[in-house]
């Protein structure tokens, strides 16, 4: 009888280290994935400026850290000011690139912005000798 009770605690005591084990690489994993994910998005909200959103961290069901993003204004041109709107784009282009990893969503952000640069640059070329009223 003796015997049975010692390897009910063995295997007790087997079963809570394996479970210390699992929470421990859960909790490195949950911290490995915040501070990577954290960083990336903290590199877009730097460059963004007052354009950039807060940072959100995206988690599973675990609480496991599985993405996360910054909100960004893209800028719209004003006929009046398209040189604004050429300053926003780049301002979102550099955010959007910012991280040392940029993601597929990042390089589309930046593409967007290229777009409405490009067009702001056409009006301001149309524009170029007239002259324009700049509002800031």
């Amino acid at each position: 009888m003796l015997g049975s009770v010692g390897f009910g605690a063995l295997y007790s005591s087997l079963l809570s280290r394996q479970s210390r084990q699992k929470e421990q690489q859960k909790q490195e994993l949950i911290n490995k994935n915040y501070n990577e994910i954290y960083a990336h998005e903290a590199a877009h909200k730097s460059a963004g400026g007052a354009l950039a959103g807060p940072i959100v961290i995206e988690r599973n069901e675990e609480g496991i850290p599985v993405g996360g993003h910054v909100s960004i204004k893209m800028p719209s041109i004003n006929p009046n000011n398209p040189k604004k709107a050429v300053e926003d784009a780049n301002t979102v282009i550099r955010s959007a690139m910012a991280p040392s990893d940029p993601s597929t969503q990042d390089y589309r952000v930046a593409a967007q912005a290229r777009s409405v640069k490009a067009q702001a640059e056409g009006m301001l070329n149309q524009n170029q000798g007239k002259k324009l009223n700049y509002i800031a």
